[in-house]
């Protein structure tokens, strides 16, 4: 009697539930995790500063010391953005040790807890091999038996109880695998993303060297530069047009999806539009610039190196960089992706691209980083949307650059207005 008294208090107080209290290497480890997050907020204060700077410096006369403060305010803001990614890659690898320490206590304490179930079953079955009169034999007198009685109900609490808890512990332990899981994805992105950064990083000093090169860190040179390749830009936009000009197709808009449906999502986490489609005030202004047809797309404010996401799941038709022919004057590096829905996305100015022609991409993926590649008055992303069948890739000779350019071209009735698909 008083061993099987000894059993259910073993069994029932919980000796054997071991995986609610979390060890000292979990508790040391969410110390560390809290520290780094603590850091990763420091450097996001940092780069803030840097942004702030940059929007005030946009603001002012566009000389050449103006540009090289943006320029070096952009570096710093890239090189806070190398470590912001490595703290959160640390930070990162400790959620991971943290999850696979509380995981194996988990997978522990559901061994105990299948040892626990299995002792209980097997008292509870042997108290229920017997036959009633066995039973009333085997005791001297009654009030033994009634406390052997409550030792059964005991016994079927006790596997109740038993059965619940380790449904529970299942339960977590499942939660974190699939998190473990995720984490480990996020992880993979963030070192993606910091090889990433490490080139645009480099791409953005570039930018300032073939400034001071080219200026000789002189103003007067610098206005020169300016006028000139607004003045190619012009030229060449007007080439541009005269070719989209004689494409001759006819758009169906049955063949479009449903304006107003939201099929498109932004191409950025937080936005904030610069300039819209069509005839806006800039396009207005600068009628030589459109031709006369309007802006072709949405402008949309993203500072340097902010990453860049597929609008709806398709394949790359091409990417390209205009800058290798004719620098400055252009898109830069751009993408185009074909929804497989008679719409096609345009993504321009890039600082980084990291899918490839022909690639599958999903919603949401990123696909690329922005800058002010192409002829930008500062980082921007340019976002077009065509109706497919309208829209080509393009060599075309120009005569402004004496080079050859690959990029998109379409009639103009081929350029939606991407606010009616956002």
């Amino acid at each position: 009697m008083l061993k099987r008294t000894a059993i259910i208090i073993f069994l029932l107080m919980g000796i054997l539930l071991p995986f609610v209290a979390a060890g000292e290497e979990i508790n040391d480890l969410k110390s560390r995790i809290t520290k780094k997050n603590n850091q990763i907020a420091e450097i996001e204060r940092e780069i803030t500063g840097y942004l702030n700077e940059i929007e005030r410096t946009e603001k002012e006369a566009n000389t050449l010391g103006n540009q090289i403060k943006r320029i070096s305010a952009t570096v710093s803001k890239l090189s806070g953005d190398i470590r912001l990614t490595r703290r959160r890659i640390e930070a990162a690898e400790l959620a991971l040790e943290k999850l696979g320490e509380e995981i194996g206590d988990k997978e522990d304490a559901t061994e105990v807890l299948k040892r626990a179930l299995a002792e209980l079953i097997r008292n509870f079955n042997e108290t229920q091999s017997k036959t009633l009169l066995e039973i009333l034999l085997a005791y001297p007198t009654f009030s033994s038996f009634f406390s052997d009685l409550e030792y059964i109900e005991n016994l079927g609490a006790g596997i109740d109880l038993k059965l619940s808890d380790l449904r529970e512990v299942k339960k977590t332990l499942t939660t974190e695998k699939k998190e473990k899981g995720r984490q480990k994805k996020r992880l993979i992105y963030l070192r993606e993303e910091l090889a990433d950064r490490k080139v645009i990083e480099e791409g953005a000093r570039r930018q300032k060297k073939i400034l001071l090169s080219v200026t000789k860190n002189k103003e007067t040179q610098y206005k020169k530069l300016l006028s000139e390749r607004l003045a190619k830009k012009d030229a060449l936009e007007a080439e541009i047009r005269k070719i989209e000009e004689e494409l001759r197709i006819t758009i169906d808009p049955d063949s479009l999806p449903k304006t107003g449906s939201g099929v498109l999502a932004w191409p950025l986490d937080k936005v904030k539009i610069t300039q819209y489609f069509g005839n806006t005030r800039f396009s207005t202004r600068n009628p030589q610039i459109y031709n006369g047809k309007g802006h072709n797309g949405i402008d949309l404010r993203a500072s340097f190196g902010t990453p860049i996401k597929t609008a709806l799941a398709g394949k790359v038709s091409a990417i390209g960089n205009t800058d290798k022919t004719c620098y400055k004057v252009s898109y830069g590096k751009w993408i185009l992706i074909d929804h497989g829905n008679n719409l096609s996305t345009l993504y321009s100015h890039l600082s980084f691209i990291k899918v490839a022609s022909g690639a599958s991409v999903k919603k949401g993926e990123t696909i690329g980083y922005s800058g002010n590649t192409g002829y930008t008055t500062g980082p921007h992303l340019h976002f077009a949307v065509f109706a497919t069948q309208g829209v080509r890739i393009s060599t075309i000779r120009s005569k402004i650059c004496g080079t050859l350019m690959r990029l998109p071209v379409a009639p103009y009735s081929a350029y939606l207005n991407p606010l009616s698909y956002l």
